[in-house]
Parts: structure tokens; C-alpha cells; sequence
């Protein structure tokens, strides 16, 4: 598990490491540049230190093994009159000013000048002054080196006085309830974490909206389920009392009707429960004209049964992206719902028209309608428009889910749900993509 503190500290580290690389290679090369400085102002003034005289005869030659400066003298004829380290790997005759020789045995500084009649050359290995800047910037980083150990002792206590404000958020969060989704508190936060907290509070406050709608939904679903389910275990305790077949056929009759009513608001239940709008879809291109033409075709039988005219008016070519289980939910609960509340000998119109470059499906029917002050409240779950004299006609029980449903799916597809009224007075429902 990778820890923040100690990938901090390792590149804090490496930071000041390479820093402390670098400031080390500029001291150098600036301490190598001054001892250059020095030391060719100090061959100059050794040669001119020296006699002016002509030598009658070659000085005594000595090797001193030592690295330090090496003298060659020459008179003006050319001749060698005096050599400190006849062993030095240097050049047999003089070249007049500073100047740098290769050598199989390294570097060397060579200053050559006339003085009086002798010619004079003196050379020193590059190499002692490399030493002397390698010297000098070790001696002034050595105190950065030495407390590089201390430094990272102090990185370390830093950073982790840094995260503690984290380490407070991580222990509110472990001690809490799982239950308990009031925000944390993002005041005396450092500015880094504020924006982590207000994004738990987010999701905080999501989570409670969601446990809130599912207990909700929970306590409705299990209201509604007692009075189906207390009907069925009423009409099974009929049919064990019936006494003869008419009586027992016709209590059977009413058990598999309650049954029937149960199963369909399982049914609604469960399409709801999967029409969260946060929910995924597998999306994908839908022709809404061959998805309509189905959902029609299905419900063509049960709409001749009740006694209605269903059929598709007007079909445009038209084509969404989205679910197709889930769209066909939709539209099979809108004309179920219009086919429901249309009295016999009504009619349910579906078409299928594009405006605007955005495809729009409307269900309309001849049915009782909806008054304009309730079509908003029908999209709650379990509310169910009241009776008036054309709906109480139209005997019908209903769970009061199908358009919550629809609803839902539209919102999951970004589509819109509007309630209107045909020119028969019925309800016209407007699903536009």
C-alpha cells in the first residue's frame, strides 16, 4: 500500500539531494575557476622571481617525486641550463605565455615567459588543482550532507502533522453510526482536505436522500401489498367454506382476480425498483416505430376485450438510444392505463412524430381524463386520481404506479412526460426524447 508521508519524504529528498548535486558541481567549478586564477598569478610571480643573469653553466637537476611546480630554464641559445624533475612528461622547449599540455600522465599548466636572456617555463599538474576546488565545495556542502538525516526527521514530522487533519476525518467516519449521515464539519480544515470533505458530505447527503426514499418506498409497497394480500387470504378462506360448486366457483373467481391484482402490483413494484433514475442501462439504437407497433400489437387483444378501438395513427420514422426492455415497460404501461380508463366503445390513438429533429410519442384516449390539478400529483407513487362520475364508470383498481413508472424510465432515456388533453376530453400523455 503506497503511503503519501513516505513517497513525500522520498521526493523531498531527492529534491534536496539533486539540489545539494548541483549547488556541490557549481561550487566546484567555481572554486576551480578562482584556484586558476590563483595559481597562474602564482607562476607569474615566480618567474619573474627569478635572475635575470645569464647561467655560465647548468644548474644541479633534481627530482623531488613532490606534484608541485616544475621549473625548466633554457638559454638564448637554446640550450637546457636547468630542469627541477627531468621526469616530468613536459614538452622539450618553452611556448611563451599560459597555455595547457597533454600528457600521458595527465594535465599540466605550462607558463612560459623571457626573463632577461634566459627563457624560463614553468608547469603545474591540473590535477592539484582539481584537488584543491574538490576540496573546498566538499568542505562547504559537508554540513548539508551531515544534516540530510536530521532533515528528513524533520520532513517526516511535518508531513505527518499535515495529514492529521485526514487522520481526524478517517476516525469521525469510523466512529460513526451507520446511520448517521449528518455532514462532517469542514471548518479549521486545511484547504487541501476541505474539498475531500465537502465531497463526503455530497455523498453523505445522497445516501440519506436514497435510504430515505427506500424506506420510503418500502413502508408504501408494504402498505399497499397488506390490502391485496389480506383479500386473498379473505376469498381463500371463502373457498374452503363454500358449501356448493356456484358458490366455490364464484369465490375461486374472486380469488384469482385478487390474486391477479397482487401479481400486477409485484409486477409494478419491481419495474419501479428498476426504473431508479441513477440506475444503469445497457443503451443501445431503438427503432421507436417497431417498439410502438409491438407494444400496440401485444395489448391489440385486451384493448378488443374491454371494448376499445386501440391502433397507431400517425408513425414517423424515428430512432432513440437507450433500453429497450425498459421503453417497452413504459409505453406497455401508458396503454394499458389508457385502455384501462376508456369506457367501452372508446378509443386509444398512438402516434409517433418528430418535431424539431426530437422524436415525440403521444397516448391519447377518450376516457375521463385527468383534472390539470392532479396530473402533476399522478406521478407520485401509490397516488391514484379522484373518482369522478366517468372514472368511477369505468370500474377500474389500479396500484397507482404506472406513471411513476413512466416517469422513472423517461427520466433514465432524458426525456420528458407531459399530460394534456385530446379533443374527446380523455387524457393525452407526451413522451418527447
Amino acid at each position: 500500500m503506497r503511503s503519501i508521508r513516505r513517497q513525500l519524504l522520498f521526493w523531498l529528498l531527492a529534491i534536496v539531494l539533486l539540489g545539494v548535486g548541483i549547488a556541490g558541481w557549481l561550487i566546484y567549478r567555481q572554486a576551480l575557476a578562482e584556484a586558476n586564477e590563483l595559481f597562474d598569478y602564482q607562476l607569474q610571480e615566480i618567474a619573474e622571481a627569478l635572475p635575470s643573469e645569464p647561467f655560465s653553466q647548468v644548474l644541479g637537476s633534481r627530482d623531488t617525486g613532490d606534484e608541485g611546480i616544475v621549473l625548466q630554464i633554457w638559454n638564448r641559445n637554446g640550450a637546457l641550463m636547468y630542469y627541477s624533475r627531468p621526469r616530468a612528461p613536459l614538452a622539450p622547449r618553452a611556448e611563451l605565455g599560459f597555455s595547457t599540455e597533454k600528457t600521458d600522465r595527465g594535465d599540466w599548466r605550462v607558463y612560459g615567459a623571457i626573463v632577461g636572456d634566459n627563457v624560463v617555463q614553468l608547469a603545474q599538474p591540473v590535477s592539484v588543482r582539481n584537488r584543491l576546488a574538490a576540496n573546498v565545495a566538499l568542505r562547504t556542502l559537508w554540513p548539508l550532507i551531515v544534516l540530510l538525516p536530521l532533515l528528513g526527521l524533520a520532513v517526516w514530522m511535518v508531513v505527518g502533522r499535515g495529514l492529521r487533519p485526514l487522520r481526524r476525518v478517517t476516525g469521525a467516519l469510523d466512529t460513526r453510526h451507520p446511520e448517521a449521515l449528518d455532514p462532517l464539519p469542514d471548518s479549521r480544515l486545511p484547504l487541501e482536505v476541505q474539498p475531500l470533505v465537502r465531497a463526503l458530505n455530497g455523498l453523505l447527503q445522497r445516501l440519506a436522500t436514497a435510504l430515505d426514499t427506500q424506506k420510503a418506498f418500502v413502508a408504501d409497497a408494504a402498505h399497499e401489498l397488506r390490502t391485496p394480500l389480506a383479500a386473498v387470504q379473505i376469498q381463500t378462506q371463502l373457498v374452503a367454506r363454500a358449501t356448493d360448486d356456484a358458490t366455490r366457483r364464484e369465490a375461486l373467481a374472486d380469488l384469482q382476480a385478487g390474486v391477479t391484482r397482487a401479481t400486477r402490483l409485484a409486477e409494478q413494484l419491481l419495474a419501479l425498483a428498476r426504473s431508479e433514475p441513477d440506475g444503469h442501462i445497457q443503451a443501445q439504437a431503438i427503432d421507436l416505430h417497431a417498439l410502438l407497433e409491438d407494444c400496440v400489437m401485444a395489448y391489440a387483444p385486451l384493448a378488443q376485450q374491454r371494448g376499445v378501438d386501440l391502433g397507431i395513427e400517425t408513425s414517423e420514422a424515428a430512432s432513440v438510444i437507450g433500453n429497450a426492455d425498459a421503453l417497452r415497460v413504459m409505453f406497455n404501461n401508458l396503454v394499458d392505463n389508457a385502455t384501462k380508463y376508456t369506457p367501452r366503445g372508446g378509443r386509444v390513438d398512438v402516434s409517433l412524430i418528430v418535431e424539431a429533429g426530437h422524436p415525440v410519442v403521444r397516448i391519447g384516449d377518450s376516457g375521463p381524463g385527468i383534472p390539470p390539478a392532479e396530473r402533476e400529483r399522478v406521478f407520485d407513487r401509490f397516488y391514484r386520481a379522484g373518482a369522478s362520475a366517468d372514472r368511477a364508470r369505468t370500474d377500474v383498481s389500479g396500484s397507482g404506479l404506472g406513471l411513476a413508472i413512466v416517469r422513472r424510465i423517461a427520466l433514465q432515456h432524458d426525456a420528458s412526460v407531459t399530460l394534456g388533453e385530446t379533443p374527446a376530453g380523455g387524457l393525452e400523455v407526451s413522451v418527447r426524447f
